[in-house]
């Protein structure tokens, strides 16, 4: 696809309140216990608000996470810690409460809606209803009054991804893009929000080049 002059950015997207109804999108990750959100621990949570540049163009913002102690009556399958790597009681994971998560990446996340004048976040992800559905348990479980997030709508990179270049698993995906992936990186939050969040840029941007 042949890319545009970003400096010819359609005007109409030049302000984030404007584009995505009122919506700011925020890529979000999460590690978990398993694959049950009503029953399997969130063990970390990585956010990361989707900027402007200059020329209106969508880039990464400032991002936020958290390990997060297993909530109280939650349960952890051990073969979701083979394949995340996260070891429960290494001295140097320095996990926070479930409720005290939430609070620290809630907080980036309605900095960045203030900052863009948006009415609240939605939620960007790969297989974006896991992720959703896992945040919305945790906030459930802690009883939080402030998630930022629609309760229901997302954007996913899975169908992005899929229409644009015909791969549906993230590290294909982001290979499609023209980006580097690392295995070994990969199963953590923070580092997978980051590639998620590159990705959806792209094909954003991509999509207002054409337009």
């Amino acid at each position: 696809m042949t890319q545009a002059d970003p400096s010819a950015a359609p005007a109409a997207f030049r302000k984030m309140s404007e584009r995505f109804r009122g919506f700011l999108p925020v890529v979000v990750d999460v590690e978990t216990g398993g694959f049950d959100w009503n029953r399997h621990a969130l063990l970390e949570i990585a956010v990361l608000p989707i900027d402007l540049d200059e020329h209106g163009r969508l880039i990464p913002g400032e991002g936020a996470s958290a390990h997060v102690v297993p909530a109280p009556g939650t349960l952890i399958d051990p073969k979701s810690l083979e394949v995340t790597g996260i070891v429960i009681d290494h001295p140097f994971r320095f996990a926070k409460p479930e409720r005290e998560a939430l609070d620290h990446v809630f907080a980036a996340v309605r900095t960045a809606v203030r900052k863009h004048d948006c009415q609240r976040a939605i939620l960007v992800g790969h297989n974006a209803h896991f992720d959703l559905n896992f945040l919305n348990a945790a906030v459930a479980r802690s009883g939080h009054k402030r998630n930022p997030f629609h309760p229901f709508s997302v954007f996913d990179t899975v169908t992005l991804a899929g229409v644009a270049y015909g791969q549906t698993v993230l590290a294909r995906a982001v290979q499609a893009a023209g980006m580097e992936w690392s295995s070994e990186d990969a199963h953590s939050a923070v580092y997978d929000t980051e590639r998620t969040a590159q990705l959806f840029c792209t094909i954003a941007n991509q999509w207002a080049d054409r337009a």
